[in-house]
């Protein structure tokens, strides 16, 4: 999958915690979350996303999500806002 989505998306959250309250409030329309992420946040975010319906794409690297969100570290999680 590329990054192009992210990179493109009018409004973004980053990081585990705000794209877990994002998917609690119903915001959320896509969640990316980074394959070298740490496999218990990411396991938990999945299950969150399954349970609200919301579609997870899986990226290959924490390092490049964050610099597809324009941010310089790198990023576990981003959802993609409705």
């Amino acid at each position: 999958m590329s990054y192009d989505k992210v990179k493109e998306a009018r409004t973004i959250v980053i990081g585990a915690k705000q794209t877990k309250k994002a998917i609690e409030q119903g915001k959320a329309e896509e969640v990316l979350i980074a394959r070298d992420a740490d496999e218990r946040l990411t396991t938990a975010l999945s299950t969150l996303c399954r349970n609200h319906g919301i579609a997870v794409v899986y990226v290959d690297s924490m390092k490049e999500l964050g610099r597809a969100c324009g941010i310089d570290v790198g990023a576990a999680t981003a959802a993609v806002l409705k």
